[in-house]
């Protein structure tokens, strides 16, 4: 890999990612995570070559400076936690590919993706409470992280925040996209019943089925 073009290529490979150019200027080329729209590669042209920053896990950035000569500190980034790739030849494709996909796992490893995933695996006609969703995504205690993030959905087309409620089964009275009528009305299109703002967790009550 020598060139931006086959960097930019590549970041662009992984799932949720979108190029972007925020400096106004051309030099500065990235790519970031639409989830939490943080950047994990970055491309630039500095003494007439093509370079790339990366995060790497704290306490490694080491590593793979210890192996290639062109691989340095994180050029105007945190020097303990990225590191700056120069594409002169002399890193085999293969570890290039290797540190950007590092990059990627570093930067869309959040809670809120976490949430989002564990939401996105409540079958159809059923409900999860917050509890059992935050426990999905590793963390039980984080509930009120859920309502959070659900709040914030980026895209309920596809994560089914209708389908979370709270540990007695009761709809959200704040639901972020129409209010607790709008959650209803979804819930009961998918055949789960609603009485008197309540899900009968007994029968609907499931994540991951």
């Amino acid at each position: 890999m020598k060139t931006r073009e086959e960097a930019l290529a590549f970041g662009l490979s992984f799932a949720d990612t979108y190029q972007d150019a925020p400096f106004h200027d051309d030099n500065w080329q990235l790519v970031r995570y639409k989830w939490n729209k943080k950047a994990f590669l970055w491309t630039y042209e500095k003494d007439g070559c093509i370079c790339l920053n990366v995060k790497v896990k704290p306490g490694q950035a080491f590593f793979w400076r210890d192996i290639y000569p062109s691989v340095i500190p994180g050029y105007h980034q945190n020097k303990e936690h990225w590191n700056t790739i120069i594409l002169d030849g002399s890193i085999p494709e293969r570890d290039v590919r290797t540190m950007i996909a590092e990059s990627y796992d570093l930067i869309s490893d959040s809670p809120s993706k976490r949430i989002y995933e564990a939401v996105k695996k409540i079958p159809k006609g059923c409900v999860a409470t917050y509890a059992q969703v935050a426990e999905a995504a590793g963390d039980r205690k984080m509930a009120r992280a859920v309502g959070n993030a659900l709040h914030k959905n980026p895209a309920p087309a596809t994560i089914p925040c209708h389908r979370v409620v709270n540990a007695k089964g009761e709809l959200a009275g704040e639901y972020a996209f129409g209010g607790a009528w709008k959650q209803a009305e979804l819930l009961e299109s998918e055949g789960v019943e609603v009485v008197d703002g309540k899900v009968d967790l007994e029968r609907f009550g499931q994540i991951g089925k």
